[in-house]
């Protein structure tokens, strides 16, 4: 609800996944209540109906791209905004049970996902174990807990909930891989701008017009707003009808994004907001500064340049 802290989280679980680890980085759902969904539509589904004040569900992942069923589900049903972007470094271990060595590791359970992430270390350290495919990284961990599989490729808080031993830490093949995670809510004012904020979009382009996309990257071009990130979606209706997922520097407060956004609404067959919130921060990216505006594109310069507008319009000259 509009100004009260969200008490009530669900996350994309089960329990023992990264999803579960990276709200557990938010200060508020500490003191909440987290509950487990088994999937990003029963997730997102809990919010609008009103039974959760805030669900966290993965948006991307650096190796893996985009999360399709989150974009879907936010491209349609009744809107919600983006209120919070967590980005959780994906560190991977092999945990199992207590008194297993690495020689005696016959099956391993790992998501799909997470054993393609890191096949080059199964490859090198498990040459001979058999890899089977488990529906979530929690899985995998319960499993090995429960003598179903030997070991698990999990997430460290996957490992630590079902007390296994560590066989093996930060085994991914891409140590920098990160996966980002947003906190959405239902629509209610946003968080106040902070200077460095982002914008989430979902546009719809008129189909019948030469230029359409280029025309809705010419709105915040020529305003020097930033996209950081596009992704298109199938919309289902037929082949060749996409949805646009935009994220760009700024805040819906900003006047050079107001203004580009007003300019989206004029072009573009529909433009769905999705949220103005805060960039992750990194605790240790000091000089991590936002990108400073271009010379006559800061909000000083537009508040400036729409006071001249008025006194032109009361037939001031000065």
């Amino acid at each position: 609800m509009p100004g009260t802290p969200p008490t009530r989280y669900v996350y994309l679980g089960p329990e023992g996944t990264f999803a579960e680890q990276a709200l557990r980085t938010v200060p508020a759902a500490e003191r909440g209540s987290r509950t487990p969904a088994r999937s990003v539509g029963e997730a997102l589904e809990s919010v609008r109906a009103g039974e959760a004040d805030a669900a966290l569900v993965p948006m991307e992942n650096s190796i893996g791209g985009a999360v399709g069923v989150t974009l879907d589900e936010l491209a349609e049903g009744d809107p919600l905004v983006i209120t919070r972007e967590v980005i959780l470094p994906v560190e991977f271990v092999l945990g199992a049970r207590p008194g297993t060595d690495l020689v005696g590791v016959r099956s391993v359970a790992a998501h799909p996902q997470a054993s393609t992430q890191c096949r080059n270390w199964l490859r090198a350290h498990l040459p001979d174990a058999t890899v089977i495919d488990v529906l979530s990284n929690g899985a995998a961990a319960a499993g090995a807990a429960g003598g179903e599989y030997d070991a698990a490729i999990c997430a460290p808080i996957g490992a630590a909930r079902h007390r296994l031993t560590l066989l093996a830490d930060k085994i991914a093949d891409h140590p920098d891989a990160v996966t980002r995670f947003a906190l959405l809510s239902r629509p209610g004012p946003p968080p106040p701008p902070t200077g460095d904020d982002v914008t989430s979009l979902a546009v719809s382009i008129a189909h019948d017009r030469v230029g359409a996309l280029l025309s809705v990257l010419m709105e915040l071009a020529v305003r020097g707003v930033n996209l950081t990130r596009i992704e298109s979606r199938p919309t289902g209706e037929a082949l060749g009808r996409y949805v646009f997922f935009l994220d760009c520097t700024g805040h819906v407060a900003d006047a050079r994004l107001g203004e580009a956004l007003q300019g989206l609404r004029r072009v573009c067959a529909e433009v769905r907001f999705l949220g103005s919130y805060p960039r992750h921060r990194w605790a240790d990216a000091a000089g991590d500064r936002p990108v400073p505006a271009p010379a006559g594109l800061s909000d000083t310069d537009y508040t400036d340049a729409a006071a001249w507008l008025a006194r032109l319009r009361a037939g001031e000259l000065s």
